[in-house]
């Protein structure tokens, strides 16, 4: 079980987008965090690889030629 606080703002959105649908603010607000999850957990992913090639990095350019769009 979670409870939060959201803004006026937020609320009146997610109450708006609710009714409008006629999905739950539950469903909304599972939606948005599972989201919100899942990004971080790929920038976590992504900052561990960089880490792990010693944050070697390439220029747009290198990338096209390494790609074959030169």
């Amino acid at each position: 079980m979670l409870s939060l606080r959201l803004s006026k703002d937020l609320e009146e959105r997610l109450e708006k987008i609710s009714k409008t649908t006629n999905r739950s603010k539950s469903y909304y607000a599972t939606k948005a965090i599972q989201q919100f999850l899942e990004d971080q957990e790929d920038y976590l992913l992504a900052i561990a690889a960089l880490e792990k090639d010693n944050g070697k990095r390439f220029s747009l350019e290198e990338v096209k030629k390494l790609a074959g769009l030169d």
